[in-house]
């Protein structure tokens, strides 16, 4: 059985890196408990926004210039994420970086994408060849220079302090060769005995596949994850700046909710579905087929054990681990009197969400309506139902803005659980527009109006988390 643990640390984190230092990597450890690791880092908080796009503003970084505008304002925009880089060296060199060697790491990568860019632009400049087919090889190069910059620190620190630390590139950096995903990660792992190294690994994996064309903004967990998978881990660790808790603090209160020391994948997945990942579904996919345990940890609390995420595990009693939603999502209902009796309907309609690449969150049908619940912009949405108004010219169809909520857990085997949050939404004057309960038991989902999204989680938590605690 493998002894090694593999250990992701988010951006947010490492934007406060001597935090990360004193609780993750070193924290009082014996020198045997420095190896035994395989450490993922992501790049630093904001860094990927400033070469890509803003992950929740969408405000313009390097790649979205580059590939929307005729102007040069994306050299400028490199410029400038190459002095914030240089900036954060700056912050690190108290803690033992050696700024000529850190600047100059930043200057080669900075420098050669950018001449990378310059060339493209000048070879599709001439009409044989087309900037569109090659945007995604640049977005994934783009994307490669935060996390190797913040792995190469990471690495150089760790030496400067007398451990044994080997910076892995993953980034794909002047390689000739080009190997998948798997093979990539076995390449650059075949020869470390992680008994006396710490590998300090890139989030970013350059492949033959194109992690960023699978995976978009995702990639850093799914290298964590086929790390662990691959090298065989004891357990997987992703240090978040939060523990995974009953509810959002920020919403419910710090003092109400309540780390959730177990659950299960199952669980996890249905987190993903509303937008709140403890980990990327497709990263989670490997390590439950490979029976590895996942554990989420606060990486401002190194002593707490965080939550254990298995796949056997269930609660011995019936409840509700979190109180999780989704605001901003549309229903789109289509009724359809001709619906009735046919058995091709929902098949015909699922075409278009498949053509715009739309996954629905939720689902309800009746003998002549089908209601889906998604969570795309209204432009989006709108050429979706053009599509389906033209395959169905008879159909009647309503968007609806609503919030999505639910009450998760990995036993919720209790009918209870079920009528005590409808009565609490009730009480609470708050309309239930749509419910939906599988046989599995593991979550009810309430459909409510987009307006009552807060005060909804609120009363759900103090009934079927507080009161039950309390009790």
């Amino acid at each position: 059985m493998s002894h090694h643990s593999v250990e992701k640390i988010g951006g947010t984190s490492m934007s406060q890196f001597a935090d990360v230092l004193d609780n993750i990597l070193i924290r009082n450890k014996k020198e045997e408990e420095i190896y035994d690791r395989i450490i993922v880092v992501s790049a630093y908080g904001g860094v990927t926004d400033m070469l890509l796009e803003h992950k929740k503003s969408s405000d313009a970084g390097v790649y979205a210039l580059f590939s929307d505008s005729d102007s040069w304002g994306w050299s400028d925009a490199i410029s400038k994420v190459g002095e914030h880089m240089c900036r954060i060296n700056a912050d690190l060199e108290p803690l033992g970086l050696d700024l000529t060697f850190a600047d100059q790491f930043v200057k080669e990568r900075i420098e050669g994408v950018r001449s990378c860019m310059l060339d493209l632009t000048r070879l599709c400049s001439y009409g044989n060849f087309h900037l569109d087919e090659h945007l995604m090889t640049i977005r994934e190069m783009l994307s490669a220079v935060g996390e190797a910059h913040s792995a190469y620190n990471t690495a150089q620190i760790l030496t400067a302090k007398g451990i044994n630390a080997r910076f892995v590139d993953l980034s794909g950096w002047r390689e000739v060769a080009n190997y998948s995903l798997d093979d990539k990660i076995r390449f650059h792992f075949q020869d470390i005995d992680l008994k006396k190294e710490l590998p300090i690994a890139t989030g970013y994996t350059y492949c033959k596949e194109g992690i960023m064309g699978t995976y978009d903004r995702g990639y850093s967990e799914i290298t964590f994850s086929k790390i662990a998978v691959i090298t065989q881990a004891r357990e997987g660790i992703i240090h978040k700046e939060f523990h995974l808790s009953s509810g959002d603090p920020k919403l419910i209160g710090v003092d109400k909710v309540k780390t959730i020391g177990n659950t299960n994948y199952d669980v996890t997945d249905q987190l993903s579905d509303l937008g709140m990942e403890a980990i990327h579904p497709r990263a989670a996919k490997g390590m439950r087929k490979s029976n590895i345990p996942l554990r989420i940890k606060n990486a401002f609390e190194p002593d707490h054990p965080g939550t254990l995420i298995q796949n056997d595990y269930k609660s011995e009693t019936p409840k509700v681990e979190i109180i999780a939603g989704r605001k901003k999502v549309t229903a789109i209902e289509c009724w359809d009197q001709e619906m009735a009796g046919r058995y091709t309907h929902d098949i015909d309609m699922l075409k278009h969400f498949a053509k715009y690449k739309i996954r629905y969150l939720a689902k309800d049908t009746n003998a002549n309506t089908l209601t889906h619940y998604v969570a795309e912009p209204l432009s989006i949405i709108k050429k979706l139902t053009d599509d389906i108004q033209e395959t169905f010219p008879e159909a009647d169809i309503l968007l609806k803005k609503v919030s999505l909520i639910s009450a998760i857990g990995s036993n919720m085997a209790d009918p209870g659980i079920f009528f005590k949050a409808v009565n609490a939404l009730e009480s609470a004057d708050i309309s239930v527009l749509a419910l939906h309960k599988c046989m599995r038991d593991i979550d009810v989902q309430f459909v409510i109006e987009e307006d009552d999204f807060e005060k909804a989680v609120c009363v759900l938590h103090q009934h079927l988390v507080e009161d039950i605690e309390m009790g």
